[in-house]
């Protein structure tokens, strides 16, 4: 990780306040990187003003009945959000979805951009 890419990391998501009254910024390239998955999968269709098409709608999907076909549509769906609107920063190797009554659970197995290390991440909501 060079200079430029730590001082660009963007916000910390959720968006806080350091205690100097400063926007937070992510610890690391990393975790910038997976809290701009995070955001992108739990993200409902619409919620952004200017960008309506953006997100995954995850937390739409706890309380649907669990399916084969609903995992499969999931998991579809993750990956190509993913690819759609993370390309320039991550390529997606695999996303799994399980879901277990009122639990979601969605992994995601990538490579940052320019990089061969595999990396996977976990969100359960």
């Amino acid at each position: 990780m060079n200079a430029t890419a730590t001082r660009n990391l963007g916000l910390a998501f959720p968006l806080r306040l350091t205690s100097a009254g400063d926007a937070a910024r992510p610890a690391s390239l990393i975790v910038a990187v997976e809290q701009l998955i995070e955001e992108l999968l739990f993200t409902a269709l619409g919620e952004r003003v200017n960008r309506p098409d953006l997100g995954c709608g995850l937390l739409e999907l706890i309380f649907q009945p669990s399916s084969d076909e609903l995992r499969a549509a999931t998991q579809f769906q993750v990956t190509s959000e993913l690819q759609r609107w993370l390309v320039d920063v991550i390529r997606v190797l695999s996303v799994t979805t399980e879901s277990d009554g009122s639990t979601l659970t969605v992994t995601v197995t990538y490579t940052l951009a320019g990089d061969t290390a595999t990396r996977t991440v976990v969100y359960i909501q």
